[in-house]
């Protein structure tokens, strides 16, 4: 059985996506790419679709790193400074666990991003837990189901 990895979501299963690869073998990231062209204006943030989704063993979490060109080039970063995946994120009821990339274009030239680029990578990680945790939840939805407070 699979331990990790990556999977098409069903709305992009014919829109020839790639799956993430690492480029050489000492990267520690898979390169993730946009599903579809996007653009973003100075100051926008925009939540970019990947047609992807992560399984992994229930004590991982996948982290979304913005690629450094990306960055330095484009002038393009994470909103959230770093994305976090977790394990009971794929095929959930609200969005099958796709995997959306939320940017922002802190530039002051509009971005455009072809269908195909590598935007982010993704880091496969485990997590450990305190000696008193007491989590019961179960996940039913996509981003920001878990609450905002």
């Amino acid at each position: 059985m699979d331990i990790r990895g990556f999977e098409v979501v069903s709305a992009f299963e014919e829109q020839d996506i790639n799956l993430p690869t690492r480029k050489t073998t000492e990267s520690a990231g898979y390169d993730i790419e946009c599903a579809e062209a996007v653009t973003l204006e100075p100051g926008q943030v925009v939540l970019v679709p990947t047609g992807l989704k992560a399984f992994m063993a229930y004590d991982e979490y996948l982290a979304i790193h913005i690629r450094s060109s990306m960055a330095i080039k484009r002038h393009l970063a994470l909103v959230n400074s770093t994305g976090i995946i977790d394990s009971d994120y794929y095929n959930n009821e609200e969005n099958e666990g796709h995997i959306m990339i939320a940017l922002l274009n802190f530039g002051k030239e509009t971005v455009t991003l072809e269908k195909g680029e590598r935007v982010a990578q993704g880091i496969f990680s485990k997590y450990l837990l305190t000696n008193d945790d007491d989590a019961t939840g179960v996940r039913t939805g996509g981003i920001g189901s878990t609450g905002t407070m």
